[in-house]
């Protein structure tokens, strides 16, 4: 049952809604409920913008229902009521196809696919602060897109797991490799080596062009970050997600018999270059189910999740699904301050 805990009711003619931090037995994502059918969601943010941030700062996500969204304009003029900085889509690792101006799908992984929990683009030194996704078809069956407190995943470590991983980093290794993963002019947006790069100098990643025209890059980035605003400490990284024994058994044991193991698509390792233990890694995969939990899409919906603080993935489904994606308000380490595309 769904527990109101305030309900801004605005200046007469302003949209209302109905707020919930606790709703059918979950905390994550914190509930926004139009009062009445073609209330504006752009408007109501626009009216109610610190209480989005208080929400997406305490909960990790916030997850807006019953209001008129008119498509993937209508999404954008969201994400502009969320933030004044919504961005493009840089140093890829999905695909995903361009929508409109900062719109984007949602990654395209094979429907029978589960993808796993991750921050978005934790592996780079320039992320988003937050990550937005709109709802304009729900699947038949399945295609939720699960979320996990970011910081319940960091207390759920033992001590000894978390002190290795700050004080060595987590070392991301690509290959981009077409037909297995996204080729560096995709990953990067051009067909410019030397702009390539540029771009990773300024990340403080190291390329090596091999032989024949690939591309393998190198980075070590933090595992443990403090949120700007909350300053709380929150797992932030792909240390799981990129790691070669994520994907699934039978693409994981024939990518590793295919390929030597410099040469796989993605893999991941403690910053020093050593392997993650399997121990480790069972660790991490524990504190996250731990962690998650989930809910049905329902047309319409939009989702503003809080990226250092909640992590999101993807169910397999059936049936048509488009779930529409926009990010906003980069953070960027000292390191890469010069880093664009």
């Amino acid at each position: 049952m769904t527990q109101p805990s305030e309900a801004p009711p605005g200046a007469p003619g302003q949209p209302s809604a109905t707020v919930s931090r606790e709703w059918d037995g979950r905390t994550l994502p914190a509930l926004v409920r139009a009062d009445a059918p073609g209330t504006d969601l752009a408007l109501w943010i626009q009216e109610n913008r610190d209480l989005v941030d208080t929400l997406a700062h305490e909960a990790g996500a916030v997850l807006f229902r019953g209001f008129a969204v008119a498509g993937p304009a209508g999404f954008r003029t969201v994400m502009d009521a969320v933030s004044d900085r919504v961005l493009e889509y840089g140093e890829r690792s999905s695909p995903r196809t361009h929508v409109s101006d900062g719109v984007y799908t949602s990654t395209e992984y094979p429907a029978d696919q589960h993808i796993l929990l991750h921050n978005e683009q934790s592996y780079t030194d320039n992320w988003p602060m937050r990550i937005a996704f709109y709802c304009e078809r729900p699947a038949d069956r399945g295609g939720r897109t699960p979320l996990a407190d970011s910081r319940r995943v960091l207390a759920a470590l033992r001590p000894q797991t978390v002190e290795k991983f700050e004080r060595l980093g987590v070392r991301y290794v690509r290959n981009y490799l077409p037909g297995i993963s996204l080729p560096w002019q995709e990953a990067f947006q051009t067909e410019d080596p030397e702009q390539v790069a540029r771009y990773c100098e300024a990340a403080g990643i190291s390329l090596t062009w091999l032989p024949d025209g690939q591309l393998r890059t190198t980075q070590i980035r933090t595992a443990v970050h403090a949120h700007p605003v909350t300053g709380e400490r929150t797992w932030f990284n792909h240390a799981l997600f990129f790691h070669i024994t994520s994907l699934p058994d039978e693409v994981s044991t024939g990518l590793r018999e295919a390929l030597d193991e410099e040469d796989l698509p993605y893999n991941t390792y403690y910053g020093d270059g050593t392997p993650i233990e399997d121990a480790t890694l069972a660790e991490l995969r524990d504190a996250f189910a731990a962690a998650t939990t989930g809910f049905d899409w329902e047309q319409g919906d939009a989702l503003v999740v809080e990226n250092m603080i909640t992590a999101h993935a993807r169910e397999p489904f059936e049936g048509p699904r488009r779930i529409l994606a926009a990010m906003s308000d980069p953070v960027r380490s000292g390191r890469s301050q010069g880093a664009q595309l």
